[in-house]
């Protein structure tokens, strides 16, 4: 069995380790470096920031916790920055020796699909054709940028921009209060910025699958720490502000059209000296000939592919970010599809198809937020009745000698069975407090089975158990 899987990001790497692993020669191609957009300009390189962004918040508390002395600290933008390389450079160079421990190829160039056998790959030395029996296609996505917005890298800047700054901006206007949005707020003003989130929904976090509790809270945290808010609007305009050749913009801001409001507010100018545009992502397919190809895409050129993540070619399969908004885009969630797909080529007579209904998702604001299953207003509107209960961080003895108060532990049941049908977590390490929830919903475990099960104290964990108890 040969296998050529174009983009090596977790989605692709993690179906190639799986592959080679059950014997199958394979192919990894990949035009830009080993780990993709989550190890480069993703996940990790935010969740490095973040770190630094944290040992900055404890530092200004130093003498809530006794510390005493005088202590000057600043972001060190170029320091950090390098941390950052150095923190992607030895994950990507682990990928490389796992590729070559596995007997991997890669080939470094960009990629063109002709079909289910024929992968076209141009390189610098020349073009080459890579033959095989099935195709996954690993692309990923990139920034979207808005055409009232063009990013320019200087005074614009895209969400990859923020992560190489090598000054911290006086002020900061981050357009989209989504995930990137909402933890990059967080991140520039533990740097010294002054931040504020421009958002055209009427609230944070504006994801189905994201509590409302949990959205009101975060804007809470964010009035705490001087972030200012700005819902339900939209940029207009963005204009140079000061001399030709200075940094520094103009931002007209908006009613926005997603909201309607009896009194829309009237148009009105922000000025920072920079902006940064997260308000979504594009898929990443140019170059892959997928029209000649015979693969078929919805109307903003995502791929289509069934429950067992088949193209419309046979053989050629897609997993991760590609697939788009209607999936879910998260590089776990590519894990999980690359598992599946390698499954289902090795073994077409057990095809297995992939689920959706209880995937973990965690935003690394501060507090982080961790969550799985459906919001109480997912659940209400699928007709379940549903009982719920919210225990706040701050009545653990963890949380109080930590000191990380701000959070709370929301779990919504079915009412009269107790069935857990989601968890919402926001607080210190929630996202790693969700695993446990993820499997009890995995489980299909009720309020009552988690309240009995013994949670060692003193722990944030306890928080599951006395939210659970609420509704055993």
């Amino acid at each position: 069995m040969k296998l050529t899987i174009i983009g090596a990001g977790p989605g692709g790497y993690s179906a190639a380790f799986a592959a080679a692993k059950a014997g199958a020669e394979v192919t990894l191609v990949e035009r830009a470096k080993l780990g993709g957009t989550c190890l480069h300009t993703g996940c990790i390189p935010t969740k490095t920031l973040r770190s630094s962004a944290d040992v900055l918040d404890t530092g200004s508390r130093l003498a809530e916790f006794g510390i005493a002395g005088e202590c000057s600290l600043r972001a060190d933008m170029p320091a950090i920055v390098t941390r950052k390389r150095k923190v992607t450079a030895t994950l990507q160079t682990g990928l490389e020796k796992t590729c070559a421990a596995l007997t991997v190829r890669v080939i470094h160039g960009t990629a063109e699909l002709v079909n289910a056998g024929i992968v076209r790959v141009r390189t610098a030395e020349g073009v080459e054709e890579v033959a095989g029996d099935n195709v996954i296609l690993a692309t990923g996505s990139s920034p979207l940028e808005l055409p009232a917005l063009p990013v320019d890298h200087v005074r614009v800047l895209s969400s990859d921009d923020a992560l190489e700054l090598q000054d911290v901006p006086a002020s900061l206007i981050i357009v989209g209060g989504g995930v990137i949005g909402c933890e990059l707020a967080f991140i520039y003003r533990a740097f010294g910025s002054k931040v504020t989130v421009v958002e055209g929904q009427s609230r944070l976090l504006p994801l189905p699958s994201v509590d409302e509790e949990l959205s009101r809270l975060m804007q809470r945290e964010m009035k705490k720490r001087g972030i200012a808010v700005e819902l339900a609007r939209t940029v207009t305009a963005v204009t140079p502000a000061g001399e030709a050749g200075a940094s520094g913009v103009s931002v007209e801001i908006g009613a926005s059209p997603f909201v309607q409001a009896a009194n829309p507010p009237a148009p009105r100018r922000l000025e920072a000296d920079a902006v940064c545009v997260t308000v979504g992502r594009v898929p990443h397919t140019d170059g892959l000939n997928l029209a000649a190809a015979g693969v078929k895409t919805d109307g903003r050129g995502w791929i289509e592919a069934d429950g067992f993540l088949e193209t419309s070619v046979p053989g050629v399969y897609a997993i991760g970010d590609i697939l788009g908004p209607r999936r879910i885009m998260l590089a776990h969630m590519a894990v999980a599809e690359a598992h599946t797909a390698v499954h289902n080529i090795l073994h077409p007579q057990d095809k297995k198809e992939q689920r959706y209904d209880v995937v973990p998702s965690a935003v690394f604001t501060s507090p982080e937020i961790g969550e799985v299953g459906l919001s109480e207003a997912q659940a209400r509107e699928q007709g379940l009745a549903v009982r719920t209960a919210v225990f706040q961080f701050r009545e653990l003895g963890k949380a109080q000698a930590m000191g990380a108060l701000a959070g709370l532990f929301k779990i919504v049941a079915e009412e009269g069975t107790g069935r857990l049908l989601g968890v919402h977590i926001a607080g210190a390490h929630a996202s790693d407090l969700i695993a446990e929830a993820t499997l009890a919903l995995r489980k299909g475990c009720t309020a009552a089975e988690l309240y009995e099960t013994i949670h060692a104290h003193p722990t944030l964990s306890e928080g599951l158990y006395e939210a659970a108890g609420m509704l055993a």
